[in-house]
C-alpha cells in the first residue's frame, strides 16, 4: 500500500507533465501561426522575384506560371537599358540623405524648445504645428509647386526634397520624447552653471538615441517611396527618383512585366540592404514609436 505522501509526489508529476504540455502546445500553436503569417508577408516579394526572373508570357499567361522554365537574369540587364538608374538612384540617395540630416535638426530643436522652454505663444504655436497633421498633402500641392516654380527650383533635387524638410510629426515625436526625460538632468546642469545650448547639446541630445532613430527610419522609408510631389515636380527622367521612373515604367502602353518587377527588386535592393545591416536599430526604432 503506497503512502500519501508517494500518492501526492505522483500527482504533482503528473500535474507537471500536464503543464508541460499545455505549454508546449500552446508555444507550438504559436510558432505555426507566426511561421504561416511571415510567410504570408514574404510571398508577394518571393512572387515579385519570381516575376522579374520569368518571361512576359509566363508572367502575362492564364493561369499564371509560379516557377519560370528558365531564369532569364537578362531583365536585370534591360533595367538599364529602359530607365537612367543610376541616376534616379543618385537622386534618391540625395533627397533621402537631405531629408533625414535637415528633419533630426529642426525637429530635435523644436522639440526641444516645445517641452522644455517656456515663451509666449508656445501653445499657439504647437497647435498649428499640429494642424499641419490634420490637412492632407494634396490640399497644398498647387501652392507648393507654384513657389518651386517661382524659385526655378523644377527639375532639382532642391525642389523635390524642400517641401520635406520640416516634419510636424517629427517635431510632436521629438517633444514627447524630451517630455518623458527626467527635469533633475537640467536642473543639475544649470546648477553646474551651464547655459540652455549647453543643456541641449551636452545632456539632452546625447539621451535621444531612440528617438532619433525612429525619426530617422520613417524619413528614409517615407523619402524613398514618395511618389505624388517628385512626380509633380520632376519632368525629365534624368532628374527624378526612382519611384518616378518606376511609375513611368508602368505607365508604358505595353509594360513589360519581368523588367518592371526588376527595376523594383533593385529599388528595393539599398534599403534592404540598409535594414540588414541595421536591423536591430530598425527593430528598436519601430517598437519606440509603436509604444510612444
Amino acid at each position: 500500500m503506497t503512502s500519501p505522501a508517494v500518492r501526492m509526489s505522483g500527482s504533482r508529476r503528473a500535474h507537471g507533465r500536464g503543464s508541460e504540455a499545455k505549454r508546449y502546445g500552446s508555444h507550438l500553436f504559436a510558432h505555426i501561426v507566426l511561421v504561416l503569417g511571415g510567410f504570408a508577408m514574404a510571398l508577394p516579394f518571393l512572387w515579385q522575384i519570381i516575376m522579374s526572373l520569368s518571361s512576359n508570357a509566363e508572367v502575362t499567361s492564364v493561369p499564371p506560371t509560379f516557377f519560370p522554365r528558365e531564369l532569364r537574369f537578362d531583365n536585370y540587364l534591360a533595367v538599364f537599358d529602359v530607365m537612367p538608374f543610376f541616376s534616379q538612384l543618385g537622386v534618391s540617395i540625395w533627397i533621402t540623405v537631405i531629408r533625414v540630416v535637415v528633419q533630426i535638426i529642426l525637429c530635435t530643436f523644436a522639440g526641444y524648445a516645445f517641452a522644455r522652454m517656456r515663451f509666449r505663444g508656445r501653445g499657439l504655436m504647437l497647435a498649428l504645428v499640429l494642424a499641419i497633421l490634420m490637412v492632407p498633402s494634396q490640399v497644398y500641392l498647387l501652392s507648393q509647386y507654384q513657389i518651386v516654380q517661382n524659385l526655378g527650383l523644377l527639375d532639382t533635387v532642391a525642389g523635390i526634397v524642400a517641401p520635406g524638410l520640416f516634419s510636424a510629426f517629427g517635431t510632436f515625436l521629438m517633444r514627447q520624447f524630451f517630455l518623458g526625460l527626467p527635469v533633475e538632468l537640467e536642473e543639475a546642469a544649470r546648477l553646474d552653471g551651464a547655459n540652455p545650448f549647453q543643456i541641449f547639446w551636452k545632456i539632452m541630445l546625447p539621451l535621444t538615441g531612440p528617438a532619433v532613430s525612429a525619426l530617422a527610419i520613417l524619413v528614409v522609408l517615407f523619402s524613398w517611396n514618395e511618389l505624388l510631389w517628385p512626380l509633380v515636380v520632376s519632368t525629365r527622367s534624368d532628374a527624378a527618383p526612382l519611384s518616378v521612373g518606376l511609375a513611368a515604367l508602368a505607365g508604358v502602353p505595353t509594360v513589360n512585366y519581368p523588367v518592371l518587377m526588376a527595376a523594383s527588386v533593385l529599388t528595393m535592393a539599398p534599403i534592404l540592404i540598409l535594414f540588414i545591416i541595421l536591423q536591430r536599430r530598425v527593430i528598436e526604432g519601430l517598437a519606440f514609436t509603436g509604444i510612444k
